[in-house]
């Protein structure tokens, strides 16, 4: 088995995955750090090299807001999800629900046939 190929693979489909769990955790506002220390509890690993690129990103496309709180020592910007946001928020999980319900009966079936 080509290993740099499954490597590929699950990169591939972890992309979007990474989109909607960062987005999950930005019911409350979070910065960089606690956001990876989130996604990790949850067993989801994540780059701050890609973590902060895909943050841009989101708030580029308006769907989360940020804000700096200098109250501490040292700076601190904080994302959160906008309404919008939100809202989209809700599509995806609704997407994602259907689609991994789909994918079951699909790999189930394999199992089956």
């Amino acid at each position: 088995m080509d290993k740099s190929l499954l490597t590929s693979l699950t990169t591939e489909l972890r992309r979007g995955t990474l989109t909607l769990a960062v987005l999950s955790q930005l019911r409350t506002p979070q910065y960089g750090y606690s956001l990876v220390q989130r996604l990790e509890k949850s067993g989801i690993s994540m780059e701050q090299s890609t973590l902060y690129p895909l943050l841009r990103r989101l708030e580029k496309q308006e769907l989360v807001t940020s804000s700096w709180d200098r109250s501490e020592s040292r700076p601190r910007r904080y994302y959160v999800l906008s309404e919008y946001g939100a809202d989209i928020l809700r599509q995806l999980q609704a997407e994602w629900e259907k689609m991994s319900v789909e994918l079951s009966i699909l790999l189930k079936g394999d199992e089956e046939g």
